[in-house]
């Protein structure tokens, strides 16, 4: 019981000084100690460096690439102008009218492309400020608007996403991005509309009461600049290598390679469905980066600064998450985690995806990170989560999708380090929108999953 209690008082704690703006490489290796030392099973030490530390290297060895990769990309959209003359067209298609759907539209095309969200919500946002203020809708209604383009449908819903929320899953299950991919277009459908109705409705309210985009003189919204924007075309050519990349790479390319080498205990004795996912992505985010560096050649001002700003900006949030990893490999390490294991994966014994969802979103909501809870998750039960997957019938494809779409639920709590962010990009508070992002990114995420689940234990793999 007191190992119980000190895996709760640390989540509680780790949860509480994330949200107090604590950085989570400090917090996890010392709140992990900290259940390590209540429970009073295992020396510290030896903990921190054969547990904690292996585990965060682990991850980072498995994962680093694609953070990396993700993270030139985005950089290199954004300063070569594409992000940008993206959001504009599409703004420009749909007309002030349709302000909200054009936000979120511009949003879920770049992170579809692999554009990193942060990059996005930093992109978009002094197009939705102009945007919004001549269309007069209140501008608290902006951070649901981009979270519901960036931290949703577009990161754990649509098939051959990028995203790592899509990638994690791969070598658990032996899957592709294009795991589920019916049952994920449905779960994005389901996602989107629910999300753009409460938006409208939300927002149509608020200009009916008389409420206008409001008084903020601290903002500037002058989205004129002299630098370059490309034609439409030439910007959305990167996002269309990294997804047809991705497919061809996944479905034709590596399949027909000669990998018998994997089977050589250097490169770890493992079958090629292990690694195909990551090698697709990998393969993928090469050639659109390599595009993109190529199509914009004689326009770079700084391209070295460009690509190292990229490889800069990946350090922190695989490290966050690795960190979050090596946490919970600690924690699951301890006696007391064997008891609320079995508790999760008991919850429906002829049903994994239930037991699936639920661990996974509750972790994710815990660290107040999609990628981190799904890591702890699949670290630690994915193995089983698998048999009893093949014993009930259950194909992989749709552990991979159920898994990923749990991820992006309970993740956006208050503390989650995307929405922080966001809302200090928007110069807003929780208090002012908070409401909104927890029903766009949470809520209607649940729903879908729930949905998801339903359709899959009943009509299979689609």
């Amino acid at each position: 019981m007191l190992g119980i209690f000190g895996i709760i008082l640390s989540l509680g704690l780790l949860m509480y000084w994330a949200y107090r703006g604590i950085n989570v490489l400090i917090l996890a290796p010392l709140l992990s100690l900290l259940a390590v030392l209540i429970s009073g099973e295992a020396p510290l030490l030896a903990t921190y460096t054969q547990i904690y530390m292996t585990s965060l290297g682990g991850y980072l060895m498995k994962y680093f690439p694609l953070f990396m990769l993700g993270a030139i990309f985005g950089k290199l959209m954004a300063d070569s102008g594409s992000a940008k003359a993206i959001a504009h067209y599409i703004v420009q298609r749909l007309g002030l009218q349709h302000a909200i759907l054009a936000i979120v539209l511009s949003c879920a095309i770049l992170t579809y492309g692999g554009v990193s969200l942060f990059v996005v919500a930093f992109s978009v946002y002094p197009i939705a400020a102009a945007l919004f203020r001549e269309s007069n809708i209140p501008k608290r209604f902006i951070p649901a608007s981009i979270a519901l383009g960036s931290f949703t449908f577009t990161m754990t819903a649509l098939p051959g996403t990028p995203a790592i929320q899509n990638a994690i899953p791969m070598p658990f299950f032996g899957t592709t991005p294009y795991a589920a991919p019916i049952l994920g277009i449905i779960g994005g459908i389901i996602m989107f509309s629910t999300g753009m109705y409460w938006l409208n409705r939300r927002a149509q309210k608020a200009i009916n009461k008389g409420e206008g985009y409001g008084d903020h003189a601290d903002e500037s919204t002058n989205t004129d600049n002299d630098a370059y924007i490309p034609h439409v075309a030439i910007a959305i050519l990167p996002i269309l290598l990294v997804i047809g990349g991705n497919f061809i790479f996944s479905k034709y390319l590596i399949p027909n390679w000669d990998t018998s080498y994997l089977s050589e205990d250097k490169y770890g004795a493992i079958e090629l469905k292990s690694v195909m996912g990551l090698w697709s992505i990998i393969c993928g985010l090469v050639i659109a980066n390599t595009a993109l560096v190529l199509v914009h050649l004689k326009r770079w001002k700084d391209l070295k600064t460009s690509i190292n700003s990229g490889t800069m900006d990946s350090l922190l949030p695989i490290f966050n998450t690795a960190s979050e990893v090596g946490y919970g490999m600690v924690i699951s390490s301890l006696a007391a985690f064997v008891i609320i294991r079995d508790y999760m994966v008991n919850l429906a014994p002829g049903n994994p995806l239930i037991s699936e969802a639920v661990s996974v979103t509750t972790l994710a909501g815990i660290t107040g990170s999609a990628s981190g809870g799904m890591s702890i998750t699949l670290s630690t039960l994915g193995e089983t989560y698998l048999v009893m997957a093949e014993t009930a019938g259950i194909s992989p494809e749709l552990l991979h999708r159920v898994a990923s779409m749990a991820a992006g639920g309970l993740d956006t709590l208050p503390h989650n380090g995307a929405v922080i962010t966001l809302l200090a990009i928007t110069k807003l508070t929780h208090k002012d929108s908070y409401a909104d992002i927890f029903m766009v990114a949470v809520v209607f995420p649940i729903v879908a999953t729930i949905t998801i689940i339903t359709l899959g234990s009943t009509l299979g793999t689609f």
